[in-house]
């Protein structure tokens, strides 16, 4: 089924335009990288026999599945030790070179990679645009703005200065001139990380480590420069400044209360929960040797906050898919269709409702919103073709054999498995010899 040619005609399908409508029998025209016209079973298709004709056989055609989180720099550490300690940068762009094939294998045209190592998310999506690698399209955010409190890797993080993914701020002129920087270099998106993990810390969730008015300067800065600004939010007052502040996104939005449901949708912008992390953890700990209550941790987090997260939807929020894809729970290729299952198990979405989640309404996330992400004439050519009707089942979309080809403006991906397998470099990984600390009464009690 493989084609290379930018004007083709793609027939015979059933077709998901992405936009919440039902699927239909037809087939879809694509010239010069775009769609330019979808038929329906019963037009006359009158084109000049110099359109090459691509026969899905009853195939599902869809628009390719866009993730709105994923870290495409890290390698899938299962620390923040390895992370920040074991990822030389030259080395980790190579293979995120080589990593994003997994993704377009996994049917994934387009990805938001909100905070990389160094600079690599940048020269990658430069790189892939100038079509030195292949890979889907990417929007990109630099280092993570921090304050000394250290987000979620806690003392792993300097004070000041840069450390892996994140840079730390600590006055306003710091923000203000961080912001310009990142600019400066190229950046879609400015990350914020607005809560962290801390000692002996009461509140659910995250403790916020940014005031309001350091949010609304981020906002502020960034949007006088044409750059929206995205946040790392599990926490309701977190939620609600990061909206009064004037973000663009909210990642996680996790135990919202009514005032921040209230200020998200006064605001109105699109929260993107990422479930799939959590809902991986909870349901497969056990083989990477999670505790039982890190199991149960990660399971609250997704049935305490699908309530109110229900009801932003409801008041017309949109909800994105992302996947946090880039961690050792979470690694490339496997699970980029897991948020739809979640939206639709935890959340009530119908499968109609999460495929627009993960194509047409996550566009905005690659700053392409009415431009990619539906089958419509005059978006842009990424298109998948699926062996099997994600309506019925939206997990067919994990079965990578299933996605048959994939089209990003209208030009045939590779498709298949990667070869030659790859190793890891001398010190990629951090060793561990088991999943606890082999303490004496723990050996004691297996001995009796």
């Amino acid at each position: 089924m493989s084609d290379s040619n930018t004007d083709f005609l793609l027939g015979n399908g059933r077709i998901i335009d992405g936009l919440g409508n039902e699927p239909f029998h037809g087939s879809v025209l694509v010239e010069a990288g775009r769609i330019s016209r979808v038929f329906t079973a019963a037009d006359a298709i009158d084109l000049p026999e110099s359109v090459h004709r691509i026969d899905v056989g009853g195939m599902t055609i869809m628009p390719g599945l866009i993730d709105s989180h994923c870290h495409i720099s890290f390698d899938e550490p299962s620390s923040n030790d390895e992370l920040f300690f074991h990822r030389r940068e030259g080395l980790a762009a190579i293979i995120a070179a080589r990593n994003v094939q997994k993704l377009l294998r996994a049917g994934v045209t387009g990805f938001m990679d909100p905070d990389s190592l160094g600079e690599i998310g940048i020269d990658l999506r430069d790189a892939i645009e100038a079509g030195i690698i292949h890979g889907p399209r990417m929007s990109v955010g630099g280092n993570a703005l921090l304050t000394s409190v250290g987000g979620t890797a806690g003392r792993l993080l300097p004070d000041e200065g840069r450390r892996g993914y994140g840079k730390i701020v600590a006055s306003r002129d710091e923000i203000v001139a961080e912001v310009r920087r990142q600019v400066k270099n190229g950046v879609d998106w400015i990350k914020v990380h607005v809560t962290g993990l801390a000692p002996r810390m009461r509140c659910q969730g995250e403790l916020q480590v940014w005031s309001y008015d350091e949010l609304r300067l981020v906002a502020d800065t960034a949007h006088e420069l044409g750059t929206p600004v995205t946040g790392h939010c599990r926490g309701a007052s977190s939620i609600r400044d990061a909206a009064r502040a004037g973000f663009d996104l909210i990642l996680h939005a996790t135990y919202m209360d009514e005032a921040a449901l209230e200020a998200v949708i006064e605001a109105g912008v699109p929260i993107v929960p990422t479930f799939a992390f959590q809902a991986n953890l909870a349901d497969y700990g056990e083989e990477v040797g999670a505790s039982p209550s890190v199991q149960a941790l990660f399971r609250r987090e997704i049935s305490d906050s699908a309530v109110m997260l229900r009801r932003a939807f409801d008041a017309g929020i949109p909800l994105l898919c992302g996947t946090e894809s880039g961690f050792s729970i979470t690694p490339y290729g496997e699970w980029h269709y897991r948020e739809l299952e979640v939206f639709v198990k935890e959340l009530g979405l119908t499968s109609l409702e999460a495929i627009k989640a993960a194509t047409s309404d996550n566009a905005v996330a690659l700053r392409l919103q009415g431009e990619t992400g539906a089958i419509e004439a005059g978006r842009l050519a990424d298109i998948i073709v699926v062996d099997g009707d994600p309506v019925a089942d939206v997990t067919i979309l994990g079965e990578s054999a299933r996605i048959k080809q994939v089209y990003i403006g209208g030009v045939a991906q590779p498709t298949g498995p990667i070869t030659p397998v790859r190793g890891d470099p001398p010190g990629w990984r951090v060793s561990h010899y088991g999943d606890r600390i082999l303490n004496y009464e723990f050996v004691q009690g297996r001995r009796k």
